[in-house]
């Protein structure tokens, strides 16, 4: 049975999806709005993501927004039209999965962010793992200007920027540019908006023509090491890397390398 919730969504498509040349762009389609990321819109987002996973196709994904901004955040009408506690626990249980789903991908996730990225906007972007944004991007954690901290993406920000700069956005929910968001580790780069659309393009594409076996295993080790202290992240990742020199697409690439042509993949 639909809950309240789920009965005012809009009934159009909320993520547009197109594939290009094996990269997935991904995009969020309530323009009005500034692409509020409600039960629905991240249901559609989940499922995209759900069927991507098990896609071999698939090499690379762009989450981008349609219209003037990125995401706004969580969509604040659904919210107070639905003043109940479970309700929260479920919204809050359903974004945690998105934006765990999203790490946890074996492909690159690349954020496009045009226009504001804000509250769980912020969040969605400090979630993928790379990011470029247009000159006209903006980003912040405002919840607690509405009395509300911006708790749960203060866990992705966090693990993104550092953390004297992720306090200073948390407690002021104050804008910050796109050149600060660079300079705070947030995203990867900044460009003019006439070449976003192309750099993300190029930048899915670069890491597209690599194995995707190899992209899967470093992405990977990559978070699980993370938290790890120094000593277990180099007996981890030691593991990986002698387990990762096994396969087809390591010992491929090292032909490859040395007979001075490109590689063939076959993602083993």
């Amino acid at each position: 049975m639909a809950t309240a919730t789920e009965q005012i969504e809009m009934p159009t498509d909320l993520v547009l999806r197109k594939e290009q040349d094996g990269i997935a762009v991904l995009t969020l389609n309530r323009p009005a709005s500034r692409n509020p990321l409600s039960r629905a819109m991240m249901r559609e987002l989940q499922a995209n993501l759900d069927e991507i996973k098990e896609n071999a196709q698939i090499k690379a994904v762009i989450i981008a927004g349609n219209g003037h901004a990125f995401c706004a955040g969580h969509d604040l009408k659904e919210i107070r039209k639905n003043n109940r506690r479970e309700i929260f626990d479920e919204l809050l249980a359903q974004c945690s999965r998105l934006m765990t789903s999203i790490v946890r991908l074996p492909k690159p996730v690349i954020a496009r962010v045009h226009g504001i990225a804000t509250a769980a906007g912020c969040q969605l972007v400090a979630s993928c793992d790379l990011a470029i944004a247009s000159e006209n991007a903006t980003f912040a954690t405002p919840g607690v200007n509405i009395g509300l901290f911006c708790s749960t993406p203060m866990v992705a920000v966090s693990r993104a920027v550092g953390r004297k700069q992720t306090m200073e956005m948390l407690m002021t929910g104050e804008e910050i540019s796109a050149a600060t968001a660079q300079e705070f580790g947030l995203i990867n780069r900044v460009v003019s908006p006439s070449e976003l659309e192309s750099a993300t393009f190029d930048l899915a594409k670069k890491i597209a023509s690599k194995s995707p076996l190899t992209v899967r295993i470093g992405k990977e080790a990559f978070y699980k090491q993370l938290e790890m202290d120094l000593d277990s992240a180099y007996g981890y990742t030691s593991e990986v890397m002698a387990e990762n020199m096994m396969a087809a697409d390591a010992q491929e690439g090292i032909d490859a390398f040395m007979q001075k042509r490109d590689p063939i993949w076959k993602g083993i």
